[in-house]
């Protein structure tokens, strides 16, 4: 098999990150938009964050069954079942009519985005093969790294200057356009039903998930693990994924099979997604409430502002992916995060009149190494596994991925805040954004001193990140570093 991507990838490939890209940018674009559907359906804020964390648990819920259901369904199927399911979500969810509504079909518009990803990386991953992944896995990429960017921008102008609605219906014609490209572009593939649903592995999994997510996005949102609620809904879905560990491996055909993870090359991929994630994640969520909270930008300027970034990235993916299936994925991270470390080390020095030209700069080069490392770190796991051993590893590196950055985004949310209340910038009961809204309020001169005291509590928080990701080292260290044997995939560890 050549190395080079011939036409059918790459139309096979845009198809799924057309798919994909909507159900990344969905997130950010909605999260913008709550403030105006809270005054829109006269609800409190905290009933409009449903909105987001429905969304979020119908993904959770529904990624760990992707894997048997490519294998029972097939994976065009699935993929177009899923596009069906997003697009008449989004449809219900522009026509709601209170907040009880759009919570509800929000919930059903994750329950197919949930499945889109992990759908399209198997179908990428089995159309190109072992040789080519990294390529492959390059392109699957983009909307990752451009969901963070491109939603606040896209979401602020559809909310300022457009309407509310469109930040559903946009997906409307997007999702038609995709689908029929799906029908006419992907290979379809015979089901091959030959396990039974692990449905005692599904009600551990599934629910435990949806319990560490909804627990650690609500300790964040309140800045606070302590509460009962909280710490009741962590633990008890912490303890139910163990549990699902547990069972699978002593399992004949687990929901997905956790024993892939004794290879050196797959333990040691999510190893080092999971220490990459929370420290990437963590940080990037922090970079637009510094814009927010600590210089008074609107969300609109917030995401132009972080284009640096995505530029960056999309520049070194291809290479990153070119590099990965000819040198191995271990070289290519090794580059990577130092460059990512690098960038987060130069934020710890984060003032509040900081100049954009030396953010600009930073944001690019933080882009520069995400690129060579975030897809590079998923291409390890991939390349030495079998055809029917994708759709798995697909699904379980998708419900990695989602965890480290729930995790990320909480740790960092409650880093910040005592950063900030140990200096004084936010009283004990208080948050950033409270701290913002009274910034408007009070006189230039102290104003100037508590932008300082924000700027300084974002400066030392982002120390954390660069902590975590000298810690990636150790796993990425043992990713493999050569050129994958495609006769060594074709010959791996079966599915018992």
């Amino acid at each position: 098999m050549s190395d080079r991507l011939d036409r059918t990838v790459w139309a096979t490939a845009a198809v799924v990150v057309l798919g994909a890209i909507m159900s990344i940018l969905d997130v950010t674009v909605v999260h913008i938009a709550l403030p105006t559907l809270a005054a829109e359906f006269s609800a409190e804020l905290t009933t409009m964050q449903w909105v987001a964390t429905g969304y979020t648990l119908a993904l959770a819920t529904v990624i760990p069954v992707t894997g048997w259901a490519c294998a029972r369904f097939g994976t065009k199927r699935l993929f177009m079942t899923s596009l069906v399911l997003f697009v008449a979500g989004s449809a219900l969810a522009g026509a709601s009519w209170s907040a009880e509504s759009m919570i509800a079909f929000r919930v059903l518009q994750g329950l197919g985005g949930g499945m889109i990803m992990p759908a399209g990386m198997t179908i990428l991953t089995q159309k190109a093969g072992p040789q080519r992944v990294g390529k492959v896995m390059s392109v699957v990429g983009i909307p990752m790294l451009l969901g963070p960017i491109c939603g606040p921008i896209l979401g602020g102008w559809l909310v300022d200057d457009v309407s509310w609605e469109w930040i559903f219906y946009i997906n409307v014609p997007i999702g038609l356009i995709t689908l029929v490209a799906a029908w006419r572009i992907l290979t379809p593939d015979v089901p091959e039903p030959t396990e039974r649903l692990d449905v005692p592995g599904l009600l551990f999994l599934s629910p435990g998930l949806a319990m560490l997510i909804y627990g650690l996005a609500t300790g964040a949102e309140r800045s606070s693990f302590t509460s009962a609620t909280v710490l009741t809904t962590t633990i008890a879905g912490a303890a139910l994924v163990a549990a699902f560990v547990v069972r699978a491996l002593m399992a004949r055909n687990p929901l997905i099979d956790v024993r892939l993870f004794q290879r050196r090359s797959v333990a040691a991929a999510a190893l080092t997604m999971v220490t990459f994630g929370i420290a990437l994640f963590g940080a990037l969520f922090l970079l637009p409430l510094y814009f927010q909270w600590v210089q008074g930008r609107s969300a609109l300027e917030t995401g132009l502002l972080l284009i640096p970034q995505g530029v960056g990235a999309m520049f070194t993916m291809p290479i990153g992916g070119v590099l990965t299936d000819r040198m191995g994925p271990g070289r290519v991270v090794l580059v990577g995060l130092p460059i990512i470390v690098g960038s987060l080390f130069g934020l710890t020095f984060l003032e509040a009149d900081t100049a954009y030209s030396m953010l600009g700069a930073l944001f690019f080069t933080l882009g520069l190494g995400m690129g060579l490392t975030m897809m590079p770190t998923m291409s390890a796991a991939m390349q030495t596994l079998g055809h029917d051993e994708v759709p798995r590893a697909s699904t379980a590196l998708n419900i990695i991925q989602q965890v480290a950055t729930s995790i990320g985004t909480a740790a960092f949310s409650v880093l910040l805040t005592t950063a900030m209340k140990d200096r004084g910038a936010v009283p004990s009961g208080g948050d950033g954004e409270q701290a913002a809204q009274a910034a408007q309020q009070i006189p230039p001169e102290m104003l100037a001193k508590l932008q300082a005291l924000l700027a300084e509590a974002f400066a030392s928080t982002m120390w954390w990140g660069v902590i975590l990701l000298l810690a990636a080292f150790v796993p990425a260290f043992f990713l493999p570093r050569g050129k994958p044997d495609p006769a060594a995939a074709q010959a791996a560890m079966p599915m018992h």
